[in-house]
């Protein structure tokens, strides 16, 4: 009976989910772009949600609601799973990375505190979200699997659209992932926000209403540049400048490369500065960026790598790459403004390896983050 009960509690809710969006869809479309401001007495905010630990999954039988005694077992606050229970009861730890385990983190964060604030660009072939942070995202609904950075992790995304709802997935690791479905409605003007938690296809789920707010281009002057601040009553206009995401990625033709000086056991564990120059260089004069080697002059990337033997005699480097640019900036201690360093872009990662191979394997992930950077900055151009 009281399977029955859960199942159809379960079979509800999936009900639930589906007449919402089909009744989205039914209304008249409106386009996803905008200004959007979260309605939190309309939304769902449901305190556990999250992914349940694997350990919990395994414990119980069927639908995942009892135990092998019968009994409905404890809701625990949902954190990323740690281990597995074995047939004879005992938990052997599953190996996770550190990535997945902050990727799980940050992403149900993300979901139990969501923007307040939406700016959507969308056009046919991206789009382009905005928080009241003034941090952006950028996805490109053609449903192939794209990588973007959020708090310098990088998460696999897949996007599409299906009819007037845009789906993102977020990849957590193999089986786990949150979904993101949006969806426009004209009456009421609403953006409808789904989320769900799929740990093996399944999972938690919540519901965002956001409502139409203020734009923030409409009272920009005539003669203003595009993305313009608006001049607010009562007030000294401010500095006009660009809003667009990406901008300040716009207009990079020159970038210089600067790789710092290796340590001892980097140079003992292969690595070569001139070489990891060559490497780098390569990749940005194949994007299209006219180079200069060894230059920290206006915007240019910078290789940082520190590196270490192991006792089982085994190399162990951490690698970042950074875009780094310079612009004058007014400070709240200073009078007058002053010239300061800006970090665009930033990647990194944690290597080990056998020393006749290190080298190579460093180089490879310095190269696959210069080609993210080579990426942005394009979609940032077109």
């Amino acid at each position: 009976m009281g399977r029955s009960l859960t199942r159809g509690a379960l079979i509800v809710t999936g009900l639930l989910g589906g007449m919402l969006f089909a009744a989205a869809r039914a209304q008249t479309p409106a386009p996803l772009a905008g200004v959007w401001s979260l309605n939190r007495a309309q939304s769902e905010f449901p305190t556990d949600i999250g992914f349940n630990p694997e350990w919990m999954t395994a414990a119980s039988t069927g639908d995942g609601q009892r135990g092998s005694t019968g009994r409905r077992r404890r809701r625990w606050p949902r954190t990323p799973w740690i281990g597995r229970r074995r047939r004879g009861g005992a938990v052997s730890a599953k190996p996770e990375s550190y990535e997945d385990a902050r990727r799980a983190q940050v992403l149900t964060a993300e979901v139990r505190a969501p923007a307040v604030r939406l700016m959507i660009v969308d056009t046919q072939s991206a789009v382009t979200m905005t928080n009241e942070l003034g941090q952006s995202r950028t996805v490109h609904p053609d449903g192939r699997q794209e990588s973007i950075e959020i708090q310098g992790l990088v998460f696999s995304v897949t996007s599409k659209r299906d009819g007037n709802q845009l789906t993102i997935d977020y990849r957590v690791d193999q089986n786990r992932e949150i979904r993101y479905t949006y969806a426009a409605t004209a009456t009421p003007s609403q953006l409808v926000v789904y989320v769900q938690f799929l740990d093996h296809g399944k999972g938690d789920n919540a519901r965002r209403i956001y409502e139409p707010g203020t734009s923030m281009t409409t009272a920009a002057p005539a003669a203003a540049a595009p993305g313009a601040v608006p001049a607010v009553p009562g007030q000294p206009a401010s500095d006009s400048f660009d809003q667009r995401p990406g901008a300040e990625l716009k207009g990079l033709t020159t970038l210089g490369i600067l790789v710092e000086t290796l340590s001892p056991q980097a140079i003992a564990c292969g690595l070569a500065q001139s070489g990891i120059e060559d490497a780098l260089a390569k990749r940005l004069t194949s994007g299209g960026f006219t180079v200069r080697r060894n230059s920290d002059e206006d915007t240019y990337v910078y290789v940082n790598i520190m590196s270490t033997s192991l006792p089982s005699g085994m190399c162990a480097s951490r690698y970042d790459t950074f875009l780094y640019t310079h612009a004058t900036a007014k400070l709240s201690y200073r009078e007058g403004p002053v010239l300061v360093q800006v970090s665009l872009m930033h990647r990194g990662g944690i290597g080990t390896s056998a020393p006749t191979a290190h080298s190579a394997a460093v180089v490879r992930g310095l190269e696959g983050y210069v080609d993210l950077f080579v990426t942005q900055i394009h979609d940032a151009n077109k």
